[in-house]
């Protein structure tokens, strides 16, 4: 999404930056930080063992299947294993613009499919190199710091090292959302349909199962946190743990929900399961096309400067492909404005958030009740109807969660012109009838309508 606005901004070196450090000044009633000190590259390690430990799980459970001949299992694995893999090459790569550079062995380590890991070596070395010598600032980053209602502006320097680190955790944390939904989800998809058929959940099955489990909802925790970083870019965001912890539990809940639920549908209905997802998929495609042509604004052409409208074309296609593919099994927290710079609708639209939450729960609950009508032999030892109710409160426990989020623990709520109480409070007004008024407030047309009635009663 204009991949050189994302190492302009440097969102993510000054997000948890702590107040009144040594090298702070305040200059003009604005805190001045100096730039000295760097944050631990924390999300690009966990990027990468997330990507380590799912690759080398899935090679393990690839090798368990060939051995006792299940190749179409094995095969499926595999596939679901190296085409994410190759995407997130491409990504770092067109990131990292190494197609421009000499740098072979950096091309040849991405084509045997250990990017992350050396792009990883890069970054810590970058960090435990940065503070050794004195060096200049690139630029200065301007934020406005929000605290108890309080605006004040930040201004931190950009040096060196800070702006090479920037562009290493902007470059994780795209790979680690295409990584989740490209992957992941398809795999713990994958392994959960297996396991159902086959009645038994081998340790290497298992192992994969909660890694990709891991990986997908730690995609969905960053895709979050990056909507809210490029909603609200002017401003220096610090989320609490509570917050993290809320986001956790509502995209954990919500994903291992929708993957069940379309996995026992599935194994019932399996040829049904082809349209409904492609359904879903092409929907959530073009919706952000037709609404582009809606607008009729110009062609974006900010994606990347040396691209061509096709390679523009293919760049946002493959941008909205992602964007499908995430609402598919969870919200985006985005909404895709191809007619903007930066793609991303930055107003806080909670009647898509609430008209998606509807229909996905409809979906949901309709998907499970043909499941359960439908059901075969092999789900003779489950209790249907607990698991039916199970699944149903545990997507409402996730959807729970979400608004828990968005009143108390978003780092951006007080910006909100209506927040998640004053929607509840709007929905429930409408639930209810409307108070009478009084005689003497009613409006002169209404006075007029009433007493038209009476004399049109009187003459009957």
């Amino acid at each position: 999404m204009g991949e050189g606005k994302m190492c302009e901004r440097h969102e993510e070196e000054i997000e948890d930056q702590q107040p009144p450090q040594p090298d702070q000044q305040i200059q003009n009633g604005h805190v001045f930080h100096s730039g000295t000190s760097l944050r631990p590259p924390f999300s690009i390690l966990i990027g990468t063992a997330l990507y380590v430990a799912e690759f080398v799980s899935a090679a393990v459970l690839c090798g368990y299947y060939h051995r006792y001949h299940d190749h179409y299992w094995m095969g499926l694995t595999i596939t679901f294993m190296i085409v994410p893999s190759v995407v997130s090459q491409l990504a770092l790569t067109f990131i990292h613009r190494d197609l421009g550079k000499d740098r072979p062995l950096i091309l040849l380590i991405h084509l045997l499919q250990m990017g992350p890991v050396i792009r990883c070596i890069e970054a810590l070395v970058v960090y435990f190199r940065a503070g050794k010598k004195e060096e200049p600032y690139v630029s200065i980053s301007r934020k406005i710091k929000l605290k108890h209602g309080v605006e004040r502006e930040v201004e931190t320097e950009i040096g060196h090292s800070a702006r090479i680190l920037a562009m290493h955790r902007n470059a994780f944390k795209r790979v680690a959302v295409i990584q989740a939904f490209l992957g992941s989800t398809p795999q713990l998809s994958l392994q959960l349909y297996a396991t159902v058929l086959q009645k038994y959940m081998p340790a290497a099955r298992v192992a994969l199962m909660s890694l990709s489990l891991i990986s997908v909802t730690y995609g969905a925790l960053v895709c979050t946190i990056l909507a809210i970083q490029i909603k609200y870019d002017d401003y220096k965001l610090v989320l609490q743990p509570l917050g993290y912890l809320c986001i956790v539990m509502w995209r954990a809940t919500e994903i291992a929900t929708r993957v069940t639920v379309i996995v026992l549908f599935s194994t019932a209905l399996k040829y049904w399961i082809v349209p409904i997802g492609l359904i879903n998929l092409l929907f959530l495609f073009f919706l952000p096309w037709v609404e582009f042509w809606r607008k009729k604004a110009p062609f974006p052409e900010n994606v990347e400067k040396n691209f061509s409208k096709v390679g523009t074309a293919f760049v946002l296609s493959l941008v909205t492909f992602l964007y499908a593919g995430i609402n598919v099994f969870c919200w985006s927290a985005v909404q895709l404005n191809l007619a903007d710079k930066d793609l991303i609708e930055k107003s806080q639209s909670w009647g898509r958030l609430a008209i998606y939450y509807s229909v996905r729960f409809v979906e949901n609950a309709v998907l499970i009740t043909l499941w359960y009508f439908y059901k075969t032999d092999i789900y003779e030892y489950f209790c249907s109807p607990l698991l039916v109710a199970q699944l149903m409160v545990a997507y409402v426990l996730g959807v729970i969660f979400m608004l828990a989020f968005y009143q108390y623990f978003h780092p951006c709520r007080r910006l909100f012109t209506h927040n998640v109480e004053d929607c509840l409070h709007c929905v429930c007004l409408k639930s209810t009838s409307a108070p009478q008024l009084p005689q003497d407030q009613k409006p002169e047309g209404m006075l007029e309508h009433i007493n038209e009635l009476r004399e049109t009663n009187l003459m009957e």
